[in-house]
């Protein structure tokens, strides 16, 4: 079985965390000895489009590399040109017309570099331009299906400015993966019909998300106290935007510090708050992910309330450090959460709320035996087993149909 997988979601020198779960799934399928290439569509920023990201503290990626290798997974890069009509536009005008082209253009490249033959297309995000719809036009051009997969905010903010394009793309997919019920759900109530869905969510590597000496990391840290931590984006959808007023709320009940792992546009004014209101909080930026277990153990409860999540990766990690989580109910994230930790109801003082939540966990605490046992079931060898099964059944059903065709 020979896949093609492209992805909006890749690693570069600058950023090698980026889509580490694509990277941790293909290392997984190489085991399974199943042949791949991967490419990662790489957006060319027009200079206006530079300046105003540079502006609001977003990434930008350069590159100028044909290809990106980490960990013996290989990330062939195809280029698209891409303007600040095509960013910022998406939220108030459907461009259907640009976004196919631009899905055209990576297509035609796509085909013009290939000389292997492949079984099967994988995409991974539906962003801009959609991953699946270049699968299905190489699905068109090659003659075989393609499967996509649905990682959260190409459901919850992109499709609802494409419906019709969105929904075209996955209802002629072999079958659509959707990293939770929620997301699966969410794509249903914009008139997604769901008959061709499997739900699988992303998966964790037991050998790196461990529980390690939390008395030794602690002392390291130059940390003393009870532990609230926080990991990943510093940007509005992870509301880290009230980290601070959640923070303050807690302090003003328990004599606690806190760990900050990550970065954002929002990182400067939330670093900036926190100073504000004497909070005692630990800021430790972008790291690895081979470093975020040990930050991670570092702390007595991890929180995430995040204003929208398709399946939080980082909770199923946190539990399998022995962290006990307490999430927003917004997403995936309580079905990551499971009986591992608390989530909190969306509604009247959330951060008010949310912060009593934690107080209520740092109290009383979760067996962290426990955690690590139920997150344990989330292991990427289980999830790559399902999604090869999800391939075999595509290719049987194409089989099948050109069978009956004949």
């Amino acid at each position: 079985m020979k896949i093609l997988v492209i992805t909006n979601l890749f690693p570069y020198p600058e950023n090698e965390s980026r889509g580490i779960f694509i990277t941790n799934r293909l290392k997984v399928l190489k085991e399974f000895n199943i042949e791949f290439e991967a490419y990662g569509l790489v957006p060319k920023d027009s200079n206006t489009l530079k300046l105003i990201k540079k502006i609001l503290g977003k990434e930008v990626i350069k590159l100028y590399e044909p290809f990106y290798e980490l960990e013996g997974i290989r990330y062939k890069y195809i280029y698209f040109d891409r303007n600040f009509l095509d960013v910022f536009s998406s939220k108030v005008l459907k461009r259907t017309n640009e976004i196919s082209s631009a899905a055209e253009e990576i297509a035609n490249k796509i085909c013009s570099n290939n000389q292997l033959k492949f079984d099967i297309i994988h995409a991974h995000g539906m962003y801009t331009p959609p991953s699946g719809l270049v699968a299905k036009l190489l699905s068109e051009k090659l003659g075989i299906p393609y499967v996509v997969t649905c990682h959260g905010s190409d459901i919850n903010l992109a499709m609802p400015n494409n419906k019709e394009l969105y929904n075209n793309v996955l209802e002629q997919a072999g079958k659509v993966i959707f990293v939770s019920n929620a997301l699966l759900n969410n794509a249903k109530l914009l008139g997604y019909s769901g008959k061709n869905a499997v739900v699988i969510p992303n998966g964790i590597d037991p050998k790196i998300f461990m529980p390690l000496d939390k008395a030794k990391i602690k002392r390291e840290l130059g940390l003393n106290k009870k532990v609230v931590g926080f990991v990943g984006g510093l940007k509005k959808i992870k509301r880290a935007d009230k980290l601070p007023e959640i923070f303050e709320y807690i302090s003003s009940k328990k004599d606690v510090e806190f760990l900050v792992v990550g970065d954002g546009e929002l990182r400067e004014n939330v670093e900036k708050e926190c100073q504000k209101r004497n909070l005692n909080v630990k800021f430790v930026g972008r790291v690895s992910q081979d470093k975020v277990p040990y930050y991670m153990n570092a702390m007595d409860v991890m929180i995430l309330p995040s204003r929208n999540e398709g399946f939080p990766t980082v909770v199923n990690e946190a539990q399998a450090c022995g962290i006990s989580v307490v999430g927003s109910s917004n997403g995936g994230i309580p079905e990551a959460i499971g009986d591992g930790g608390i989530v909190v109801e969306e509604g009247e003082n959330f951060e008010k709320r949310f912060a009593e939540a934690v107080i209520n966990l740092l109290e009383n605490p979760i067996d962290s035996n426990y955690i690590r046992e139920k997150a344990l079931e989330y292991l990427w060898e289980n999830v790559v087993k399902k999604e090869v099964k999800v391939y075999e059944e595509v290719l049987k059903k194409t089989m099948l149909d050109k069978m009956f065709k004949e």
